[in-house]
């Protein structure tokens, strides 16, 4: 008859999920990671920010030209790049990468309902900044400088784009907050896809 150790750790679902050495092998990335990361994703995208600068100094309508192509680039570095890759430019340089809970490798569904909120708030607040640009004039457009002009187009844009972009800044930084308040340093869009991100020991 075997007798159970009265001292050995509990067993069971609760236990393993409660247990620090129930996923073995799984090393989470550490807010600060995650965090240069996101800014490493930020300065990739500096040569496009700087072809708008240009070409908005050329065309009034350049951006919304742009638009389209823009939400697809949005897919591809966000959706397409996690999927195939494990992550984006920002993540793989610090040696980390995105996953299931288990450690294996992101589905194409959670790779997307990662993107997924973020992308709805973020081109609804596009559509709102295109429709004050369309209220311009060239003659107005091109008599203000880039700042100026970015200003008058948030002030003709709809009243309801304030609140997607002001409940976009929310989220992206909540994001942020969640990492702060949990032990996997999971962001809020890890909870909805059920998805980690993981160092990379390779």
């Amino acid at each position: 008859m075997q007798h159970e150790n009265p001292y050995q750790p509990p067993h069971g679902a609760l236990a393993d999920q409660l247990s620090p050495g129930a996923e073995p092998g799984l090393q989470y990335a550490g807010f600060w990671r995650r965090f240069f990361a996101y800014w490493v994703d930020a300065l990739v995208f500096m040569p496009l920010v700087a072809l708008n600068y240009f070409a908005g100094n050329q065309s009034r309508l350049f951006s919304l030209y742009a638009f389209v192509p823009g939400l697809i680039l949005g897919w591809w570095f966000h959706v397409y790049l996690v999927r195939r890759y494990g992550g984006t430019p920002g993540k793989l340089l610090l040696g980390i990468r995105v996953a299931m809970l288990d450690g294996s490798r992101v589905t194409t569904e959670a790779a997307v309902l990662r993107y997924a909120l973020l992308f709805l708030l973020s081109t609804v607040a596009s559509v709102g900044i295109q429709l004050g640009l369309l209220e311009m004039t060239d003659e107005m457009y091109f008599s203000l400088g880039y700042v100026a002009r970015a200003q008058k187009m948030v002030e003709l844009a709809p009243r309801w784009y304030k609140h997607a972009n002001i409940l976009m800044q929310v989220w992206i930084w909540s994001e942020f907050v969640t990492m702060l308040f949990n032990r996997k340093r999971r962001a809020a869009h890890d909870f909805i896809a059920g998805t980690v991100v993981l160092r990379k020991l390779d």
